[in-house]
């Protein structure tokens, strides 16, 4: 069983328990994430209606190819889809979830956000030969793909944030409350 004393930082004025913290963002952060997901999944229904944009199936690709499954035909892969698309943000939406413990928090954290959601997305698909830069892309399939990933990445903000704890941890470690405006 770890130590989990080396997981406490001794301040001046009282000792933190950092991993306390670490273990609640994470989980208030994958709460977050599926309420994102679900925000995004809502928007991407409702503008594949008023568009006739098919429904993706990168993730069902980008994970067949992280996983050596073989290829099958996109009928074949709802629930993979599925999968990857609800799971990878779930996990994600862990990282909203310490920005948020450590004082990251609102409309600029959220934004930061959106840049690391997209960067996964990238990250994966690319490294697995499915997607392309987005550079690459037409410009209206990159303004949807940004718009869709700002829904999620600034909802799961907005939960992220209602649900963690005060202090930030940033300012917790310092024995003092934030400055008002900031």
């Amino acid at each position: 069983m770890p130590d989990r004393a080396r997981w406490i930082r001794h301040d001046r004025h009282r000792p933190i328990d950092v991993g306390r913290r670490l273990r609640a963002g994470a989980w208030k952060g994958m709460l977050a994430g599926a309420g994102g997901v679900a925000a995004m999944t809502l928007g991407e229904k409702i503008e594949q209606r008023l568009t006739g944009r098919p429904d993706s199936y990168m993730p069902a690709h980008t994970l067949e190819r992280l996983l050596g499954m073989s290829r099958r035909r996109d009928s074949e892969r709802r629930t993979l889809n599925l999968g990857m698309h609800f799971g990878q943000a779930i996990l994600l939406g862990a990282w909203r979830g310490l920005m948020a413990e450590g004082g990251l928090r609102g409309p600029r954290a959220s934004a930061m956000f959106t840049v690391i959601r997209l960067a996964n997305d990238q990250t994966l698909e690319n490294v697995t030969g499915q997607g392309a830069p987005p550079w690459t892309w037409p410009r209206d399939e990159l303004v949807v793909d940004v718009l869709h990933k700002g829904v999620y990445a600034f909802t799961t903000g907005l939960i992220a944030d209602a649900l963690a704890s005060d202090p930030p941890a940033w300012i917790e470690a310092r024995g003092r409350r934030p400055l008002a405006g900031r």
